[in-house]
C-alpha cells in the first residue's frame, strides 16, 4: 500500500527488461506503467497537438525534442490514475530531462526512486541476437529462452523467422554505445541524491522481481498483490 505519491524510474541497457518489470510492479505495486512509447503512440493516434508535433519530427527522423516528450509526459500525470504515482519506462533518457523531471515533480512531494537493472554487456547482446520474429503475425521467439517447435518456423501460422535489424550484434553494439554515453549522467544524478538502488539484472526475471520487491519495502513501498509471470 502507498501512503505517499511515489515515481519510480527504471534505468538499464536495451534488453535489460525494463518494460518486463515496468509491467509486472505496475500490478504488483498498483501504480501505472508510463513509457514514452506508448505516450507518443497514444498521442500520435489521438491526433493531439502534442501528437502532430511528434510524428511531424518522427518522419524526418529526427528525435522528438525535449519539450514535446516532456508536455507528454506532463498531461499524462495530470490523468486521475497517477494521483498515487507513476513507474517510468524509456524515460527520462538525458540529463537535461531528469533536471525537468525533477522539476515537474518538485510541488508534489513524493518519494522518487531510480532502479538501475544492471547487466553485462554480454547478456544483453545474448538476449537481443537470440530474439527472432515472425514475417508474418509477428510473434516473438527467443533462440535459447523460448524457442520455437522447429528451427525458423512459427509456431502460431508456420511463417518464417528472422532476425530484425535492431537485433543483430553490430546494432547491439551501437545501442549499448548510445545507452552508455547518455546513460553514465543519470546513474551520477541519481547517485549524487541517494536516490539510486542498483539490482542485479542477469538473473532470471522472477529473481530480478523478487530483489526489486525487496528494495521497494525498504523504501516503504508495499505490494498490493502478489506478482505473476
Amino acid at each position: 500500500m502507498l501512503t505517499k505519491q511515489t515515481y519510480i524510474v527504471f534505468l538499464g541497457p536495451p534488453g535489460s527488461g525494463k518494460g518486463t518489470q515496468a509491467r509486472i510492479l505496475q500490478k504488483v505495486v498498483g501504480l501505472p506503467h508510463v513509457a514514452t512509447g506508448d505516450l507518443f503512440r497514444h498521442n500520435i493516434s489521438q491526433q493531439t497537438e502534442l501528437g502532430r508535433l511528434a510524428k511531424r519530427y518522427i518522419d524526418a527522423g529526427e528525435l522528438v525534442p525535449d519539450d514535446v516528450t516532456l508536455g507528454m509526459v506532463r498531461d499524462r500525470l495530470q490523468q486521475p490514475d497517477c494521483a498515487a504515482g507513476v513507474i517510468f519506462d524509456g524515460f527520462p533518457r538525458t540529463l537535461e530531462q531528469v533536471v525537468a523531471l525533477d522539476e515537474l515533480l518538485a510541488d508534489r512531494n513524493g518519494v522518487v526512486l531510480a532502479l538501475m537493472l544492471d547487466v553485462s554487456d554480454a547478456e544483453v547482446t545474448r538476449r537481443i541476437t537470440g530474439r527472432r520474429v515472425c514475417r508474418n503475425c509477428g510473434a516473438v521467439y527467443h533462440i535459447e529462452f523460448n524457442p520455437p517447435k522447429q528451427a525458423g518456423i512459427c509456431d502460431v501460422d508456420g511463417g518464417e523467422l528472422y532476425q530484425r535489424d535492431d537485433d543483430k550484434p553490430e546494432t547491439v553494439r551501437n545501442r549499448l554505445y548510445v545507452y552508455y554515453k547518455q546513460t553514465s549522467p543519470l546513474i551520477g544524478y541519481y547517485f549524487a541524491k541517494g536516490l539510486l538502488v542498483k539490482v542485479d539484472g542477469d538473473a532470471p526475471p522472477d529473481r530480478v522481481t523478487a530483489r526489486l520487491l525487496k528494495v521497494l519495502e525498504e523504501h516503504g513501498i508495499k505490494p498490493v498483490m502478489e506478482p505473476s509471470y
